[in-house]
């Protein structure tokens, strides 16, 4: 199976605001998340809404800094497997782009990557951890 795009994950430094915010354009956010350090919302259609703070971004990558202009956004593309995760990141890199987390096994239980796009913007590629 190919990967396919899942989930668009935003960076916030303001939970509470961020929510808010999106809640004003009439995404359907779980009421109580405004304190939450993750937060998802399925959009019509299935695709995925993600809002992290940075500190949880810090939790697994210490060098992260705060982006200037719009960078806070990523793309999230789900895999049928740990394997698959690991497979598709090594062939990604072979093929010249730019690797920025190697495979890993998270904390919330998905295998786990990031790889560069041509811009620079990390592309996420993730599994259920089996």
């Amino acid at each position: 199976m190919t990967p396919r795009l899942d989930v668009v994950g935003l960076v916030v430094s303001d939970m509470a605001a961020s929510l808010a915010f999106y809640r004003r354009l009439g995404l359907d956010i779980p009421a109580g998340a405004d304190t939450e350090p993750h937060v998802e919302a399925t959009l019509p259609g299935g695709l995925r809404i993600a809002w992290d703070t940075e500190e949880v971004i810090r939790s697994f990558d210490p060098g992260w800094t705060r982006p200037q202009g719009v960078d806070r956004i990523g793309l999230a593309f789900v895999c049928d497997s740990p394997a698959e995760v690991d497979a598709t990141y090594d062939s990604l890199v072979e093929a010249g782009h730019q690797g920025h987390l190697k495979p890993w096994d998270a904390f919330w239980g998905q295998r786990y990557a990031v790889v560069l796009d041509p811009d620079g913007c990390g592309v996420s590629l993730f599994a259920a951890a089996t």
